[in-house]
């Protein structure tokens, strides 16, 4: 699935997120997802979360 629906997205999932310095290269970074901060149901480049690591980028995949 990829992460543009925020309800496909729940805090503890497993997902690939690409962070702001890393959209040019689209680099994944995987990790649990801890926060969601994106409000709206639906986001074309993907929905913005926090990662229990502190990352926060835009989800590009979700792995369970």
């Amino acid at each position: 699935m990829d992460g543009t629906k925020r309800a496909d997205i729940k805090p503890g999932a497993e997902v690939c997120i690409v962070l702001k310095k890393d959209q040019r290269s689209g680099k994944l970074t995987e990790g649990i997802v801890k926060d969601i901060l994106t409000k709206s149901p639906i986001h074309p480049h993907g929905i913005k979360v926090r990662l229990e690591s502190g990352a926060v980028g835009r989800v590009k995949e979700i792995l369970s």
